[in-house]
């Protein structure tokens, strides 16, 4: 009867999963029920996987949460590692992305998890790229001015350090995969074989240059001196404060959702098994 019940509810979960997928996928207009309900699901798979939850603040009505997870196994330093999706509404793979990896658990033992499944709730439940005020928030880390920017740095200046970020994104003209690696120290790059292990499920974009910057093998590194820009996205403040290296992951919006949604689990499941195991 217990087998026959988890078999029931690993259905239900699939099923509840391909729905969100199915109606996501057609892009259009405002989706908040079935979006709503996306996040709910994201909730309920981290509380019953046993992590634990922050609020960082509320907008419009809707919690913007942080979930942590302790290492199960204690090394000597776990690494510590912080996942964001979810900043532009209107990319919703990467939320959906993180509820599939809540769903698999099967985060590295040793790793200590910092997870915002969803920054942009409001801008997510509604398609909006922006907040209820149409304000881009992933500009708006340098000296943040919306609620919510300011909460999230306050909540990340309560943290300590992480050895790696991962923002989670979509880019609607590119095609292909690729990413963003910050990486100053000159740490060993985990890009390559993120690329090749996500080039099983997604095609890469192999351009040369990708969003008006150089790219090689679908990773543009670039060269930014943080004090020459005025609107810092998330990931310069994250490399700034937080963490002295990471990777902006970006998936295809034009393919199926089901495909960007495994691209970036690929990615992220990649990039943790080479943090915490292989380094």
């Amino acid at each position: 009867v217990t087998v026959e019940k988890d078999l029931a509810s690993v259905n239900a979960e699939a099923k509840s999963l391909n729905s969100a997928i199915a109606a996501l996928g057609n892009g259009v207009g405002s989706r908040s029920s079935t979006e709503l309900a996306s996040l709910h699901q994201i909730a309920n798979a981290a509380e019953n996987h046993g992590w634990t939850k922050e609020l960082i603040c509320e907008t419009g009505g809707y919690p913007v949460l942080a979930w942590h997870r302790q290492a199960v196994v204690q090394p000597e330093r776990p690494r510590r590692v912080y996942i964001s999706a979810g900043i532009h509404g209107d990319e919703p793979a990467g939320p959906l992305a993180v509820l599939s990896l809540l769903r698999q658990n099967r985060w590295p033992k040793t790793a200590e998890i910092f997870l915002l499944p969803c920054l942009n709730p409001v801008g997510f439940t509604l398609n909006l790229r922006g907040n209820a005020a149409g304000t881009d928030l992933n500009r708006d880390f340098r000296n943040p001015q919306t609620a919510e920017c300011r909460a999230h740095v306050a909540w990340l200046e309560r943290q300590p350090n992480f050895d790696c970020y991962f923002c989670v994104h979509e880019d609607w003209e590119s095609q292909g995969f690729y990413l963003y690696e910050q990486n100053p120290d000159a740490h060993p790059s985990l890009a390559g074989e993120i690329i090749d292990s996500v080039m099983q499920v997604c095609p890469i974009d192999w351009s040369e240059n990708i969003e008006g910057r150089r790219a090689q093998g679908g990773v543009i590194r670039p060269m930014i001196n943080p004090q020459d820009r005025p609107d810092w996205p998330e990931a310069l403040y994250l490399i700034s404060h937080k963490s002295r290296m990471g990777y902006t992951l970006e998936a295809p919006s034009d393919f199926p959702l089901t495909t960007r949604i495994d691209a970036l689990n690929t990615a992220m499941s990649t990039a943790l098994s080479l943090l915490t195991v292989h380094r």
